[in-house]
């Protein structure tokens, strides 16, 4: 009992780093590439507690099909963090998007972009960032619109062709400040009817 007392008051210290073994120094060893089995050996706990403290640290466990390939192939790892971080910063990705391209949980994927140097948004950071991604493609298509019926295009050629409504076409065309032709005038001029 004094014994356990004693250890609540000072906890194990890791013979290799000498520093405490506290559940986010063993998180850190752990998502470094250290096995379970490593960290008992290391530490001087028992199996059981460093898992309980790795879990008291919100540690993603991985199987050990996961440590052979992350310790096989630590470039793999870089590349993948890389692009998700690419995808995560460039395009807009959320945790949940990153975790399905890389076959990871949520958690996995929030790791792998902060080792690729990356920091986590807030929900309303990311949804104002799609939101300015989202105006400005639309402003890409407006001007892209604009083009083509200042070349002769008809405003329902264009709905058409684009799968859009004429009232879409049209508000596209006035946010890209086109010119409009006269009503019922979309095509090529015509020669006038004679009159009988």
């Amino acid at each position: 009992m004094e014994l356990r007392r004693m250890n609540q008051q000072h906890p194990p210290t890791n013979p290799v780093q000498s520093q405490p073994v506290t559940p986010k120094a063993l998180r850190k060893q752990y998502e470094s590439g250290a096995t379970v089995d490593e960290l008992v050996a290391a530490s001087g706990l028992s199996y059981g507690t460093v898992l309980n403290r790795l879990h008291e640290a919100g540690t993603v466990m991985r199987t050990s099909w996961q440590t052979r390939r992350m310790r096989q192939n630590p470039q793999a790892r870089q590349r993948l963090a890389a692009r998700l971080r690419t995808l995560y910063e460039e395009h807009g990705a959320t945790l949940a998007e990153l975790a399905a391209t890389a076959g990871e949980t949520r958690r996995g994927a929030r790791r792998l972009l902060i080792e690729a140097g990356g920091s986590v948004r807030t929900t309303q950071q990311t949804l104002r960032m799609r939101a300015a991604a989202r105006a400005t493609e639309r402003q890409k298509l407006a001007l892209s619109l604009r083009t083509r019926y200042e070349a002769g295009a008809t405003v329902p050629d264009l709905a058409q062709e684009c799968n859009y409504s004429i009232a879409t076409v049209y508000r596209l065309l006035y946010q890209a400040g086109t010119r409009m032709r006269p009503q019922h005038n979309h095509g090529p001029a015509r020669a006038p009817r004679k009159r009988s």
